[in-house]
């Protein structure tokens, strides 16, 4: 059979692999030569959003292709929130150096496969250099609403994710049932349930505003690790919710004290600051629509002044920059990102 493409590159979380995903797959594996699949995503902390990490999620796809699995190049692929030229030029170098180990040539023909649904499809117009394939296919449940079905543990759900996911996948999540990160998932999931329903009555939807702190002294930041759900055990940077009756900078301060019990005076922490941002991506707390303000301050150099967990910081500790821009997947929400960007990074 003559293929259209050599290469056809289908981009996804996956969260997790589902009929819908299986039927583009499937259509993508008739018209080309073989399939370069980014798993977004990777390198994300485990979430009710994203409870699999991209090598689990890779071996969902690869069992739900059968005979077909060597036809696929799997690459895992990291977010970037705030830089959509970053993640863009990202996708461009993964597909580029999947052909090149594939021994693929440079006058490959090359497209993009996926399903215009809605918003959260925009990025297959990012690619103009690829053709796109919109393949439409018979309605499926949603990941989101498997997810949902998943830590729910409702019996019906459990009957409806089975009808729409592939079998091995299906015994996947039967096993990732029985585990203690299953566990915390759901306790998490709950939280979050209660914590949205409680401003169900709210004449609007409510959007919070928090500040975070991005203390840097002497190559080391201070970090926390956060003691409740959501994100119970992750690394997080010190901060919290804005009082009525405060100043953006001044709720910062008070929750870096109250959560590290740092003995810096406000003034010389004031007269530190580098740099303030405000982080707003629609998606970056699951609480719901949440905007923060970072503020960085910088101490180049001298002894690290000690530091304490406390309110609902289980743990306070400084850690060389090094390892903590290494330590992605165990950051809360988008603080990783933050970091980043305040280092030059993002």
């Amino acid at each position: 059979m003559l293929m259209r493409f050599d290469y056809l590159v289908f981009i996804g979380r996956f969260e997790p692999f589902h009929n819908g995903h299986l039927a583009v797959l499937r259509h993508a594996l008739a018209i080309a030569g073989k399939v370069i699949v980014l798993i977004g995503s990777a390198g994300k902390p485990r979430s009710t959003r994203n409870p699999w990490n991209a090598n689990e999620r890779d071996v969902m796809i690869r069992a739900a292709a059968g005979a077909d699995a060597d036809r696929l190049l799997l690459q895992p692929l990291a977010d970037h929130l705030y830089n959509e030229a970053a993640w863009i030029g990202a996708v461009q170098r993964q597909v580029a150096a999947a052909i090149a180990a594939d021994g693929g040539s440079e006058a490959a023909r090359i497209g993009l496969v996926g399903r215009d649904k809605d918003a959260s499809s925009y990025y297959l117009r990012e690619f103009p250099q690829w053709e796109l394939c919109n393949v439409q296919h018979c309605e499926v449940m949603s990941a989101t609403e498997i997810r949902e079905h998943l830590f729910s543990a409702d019996e019906g759900g459990q009957l409806l994710i089975r009808a729409n996911v592939p079998a091995p996948v299906c015994a996947m999540l039967e096993a990732f049932r029985r585990t203690p990160g299953y566990a915390q998932l759901s306790r998490e999931f709950t939280f979050l349930r209660n914590y949205r329903k409680a401003w169900d009555g709210a004449p609007y939807p409510p959007t919070f505003v928090t500040v975070d702190a991005v203390v840097v002294h002497s190559g080391h930041v201070l970090l926390v690790r956060r003691g409740a759900e959501p994100g119970k055990g992750l690394w997080a940077l010190p901060g919290g919710f804005v009082g009525q009756e405060e100043m953006l900078l001044d709720a910062c301060l008070r929750e870096l004290r109250e959560e590290t019990r740092l003995k810096i005076p406000a003034a010389v922490l004031k007269g530190s600051l580098a740099g303030q941002r405000v982080f707003d991506h629609p998606d970056r707390s699951q609480r719901g629509r949440t905007i923060t303000h970072a503020f960085h301050f910088a101490f180049t150099s001298g002894e690290l002044p000690p530091v304490r967990g406390s309110d609902d910081a289980a743990k306070a500790q400084w850690l060389p920059l090094a390892d903590a821009l290494n330590l992605e997947e165990q950051f809360f929400e988008d603080h990783h990102h933050i970091l980043q960007h305040f280092l030059g990074m993002s």
